[in-house]
């Protein structure tokens, strides 16, 4: 099977989805290492990151799907939306993935990206408060060495959000 779905079938749709660049009043962003992924569990070094992301429910509005999925995987939405990307940003899973993930039934993700002000304190993220937990251990680092971290395959989108957000990456 490869991203357009099996010879004679109609390709694979992406699954829409949110993604949270969570600035700190430092200017720095939020990331979590992936639990479901190798390294998990190990030194800070390890591990697969990523910025928060999750789907839309169905007739759920972006901006209100970006604050859900924080409450979800941070276990907080102390948080003000600064700006959205103006385009959706759309990435195909690895070939290996394709037919396995979610079920199967897509291609890879279109995502809405919003940058917002962490307006809570760091005690408040809480990462056992939906489970399972998404991540096991967050960070708050510099904008600019995102895409230098084990990112996966989302190197590329994320090397855009660096580019387009990078003016929200400056103390409050």
């Amino acid at each position: 099977m490869n991203d357009a779905g099996l010879p004679g079938q109609r390709p694979l749709p992406y699954r829409r989805n949110v993604g949270a660049m969570l600035f700190n009043p430092l200017g720095q962003v939020l990331i979590g290492r992936r639990s479901d992924m190798p390294g998990a569990g190990g030194p800070l070094s390890q591990g697969v990151w990523q910025c928060p992301q999750g789907g839309i429910d169905a007739e759920e509005a972006p901006d209100a799907a970006v604050l859900r999925e924080l409450r979800e995987e941070i276990g907080t939405d102390a948080a003000v939306i600064m700006g959205a990307h103006p385009e959706w940003l759309s990435y195909d899973f690895p070939a290996a993935l394709i037919g396995r993930a979610m079920g199967g039934r897509y291609r890879g993700q279109t995502q809405k990206w919003f940058a917002l002000r962490f307006v809570g304190r760091d005690d408040e993220i809480r990462l056992d408060s939906h489970l399972p937990a998404e991540f096991d251990a967050w960070q708050w680092i510099d904008l600019p060495t995102l895409p230098e971290r084990n990112v996966g395959f989302k190197r590329d989108i994320y090397r855009i959000l660096v580019r387009d957000f990078a003016p929200y990456a400056r103390p409050a």
